[in-house]
């Protein structure tokens, strides 16, 4: 099967140079998303420079072949770049939303976020694009039972990570100050051999993967190739604004656990309460037990064309 990242995701975009490059500044990149992207950028022969804490380990990732700075104050004014790919924050799930915690993910993503602006602000050449993540966490909590589609058109709650994602696109739409086109990228969950899935095939995999709590809150999703094509389609397309990236099929829970104990040829597993979960993570447990029906509506309308439009296909090609 021929894949977006078998087949020049990046190629023929504007305003490149006359070998085709271009120059991207990427935060967040040794994290899952991340990697793919850069290897995707550098495999299609863009110039790659990484905001990262860790250099040694990002240079080891990308075999030297990326620029590696520790902090945005090393870039000088005068340096270039057509794209930024703000991707960067700590890990959402884990430790309890204490007050601590929440100001440990707002920093990494909305103190950062702030430093890349401010950095854009004194660019002498400013970059066409500023592509920042967040997340369908800002929808908030969609009610059980409830199958409306939430696009882009809908508004966010009065929830904590609704107000994070809110924040965070807020403080990257500063850009636009500056005369730069701004694209929030609101990710659904990211299916592919890292990130969450292996995680959430465990079960399965032990002939457990039954439904939680019901099984009824929707999942939705996206395939790491298609959220990295997508990237580039904005690169592209210049678009800016917020989009979902999500792929057009959402399924209950209940459905994606059946789904992959199909593929995995195991049983589908014994229901699971919720309550253990929510007593562990509190409101954190929202994102596994609540859920959201969230549709693609703005890439599509963009002629975003999937490879991986329902999940049995996505999931094929991972396992």
């Amino acid at each position: 099967m021929i894949t977006h990242s078998d087949s020049g995701v990046f190629t023929q975009l504007p305003g490149a140079a006359a070998d085709g490059a271009r120059a991207f500044l990427i935060t967040g990149a040794t994290g899952f998303v991340g990697q793919h992207l850069v290897r995707t950028l550098l495999r299609d022969g863009h110039r790659v420079t990484v905001l990262t804490r860790q250099p040694a380990r990002a240079a080891a990732l990308f075999d030297g072949r990326v620029d590696c700075v520790t902090d945005m104050a090393q870039l000088p004014p005068s340096r270039r770049f057509d794209v930024v790919v703000n991707l960067a924050g700590a890990r959402i799930l884990g430790w309890r939303w204490t007050a601590a915690r929440r100001a440990v993910l707002r920093h990494s993503r909305i103190g950062l976020t702030n430093k890349v602006v401010a950095w854009i602000a004194a660019a002498e050449h400013k970059p066409a694009l500023l592509l920042s993540a967040s997340a369908i966490g800002y929808y908030g909590v969609q009610p059980r039972g409830d199958a409306t589609e939430l696009t882009e058109r809908d508004g966010p709650q009065p929830v904590f990570m609704s107000d994070l994602c809110r924040e965070w696109e807020e403080a990257a739409r500063a850009a636009e100050a500056h005369g730069v086109k701004v694209a929030c990228m609101r990710f659904g969950l990211v299916l592919g051999r890292q990130g969450a899935l292996p995680m959430m095939l465990l079960p399965v995999r032990l002939g457990l993967g039954g439904p939680l709590a019901g099984g009824t809150q929707w999942l939705s999703w996206i395939h790491i190739d298609d959220l990295v094509a997508a990237i580039a389609h904005l690169c592209r397309s210049g678009g800016s604004g917020s989009y979902n990236f999500t792929a057009p099929e959402c399924v209950p829970q209940a459905q994606f656990s059946r789904v992959a104990a199909s593929l995995l040829h195991r049983p589908f597993g014994l229901p699971m309460p919720g309550w253990p979960m929510r007593l562990a993570l509190g409101e954190q447990a929202d994102l596994l037990l609540e859920g959201q029906r969230v549709a693609p509506a703005r890439l599509l309308d963009n002629g975003f064309v999937f490879t991986y439009p329902a999940l049995r296909e996505a999931l094929r090609s991972l396992l």
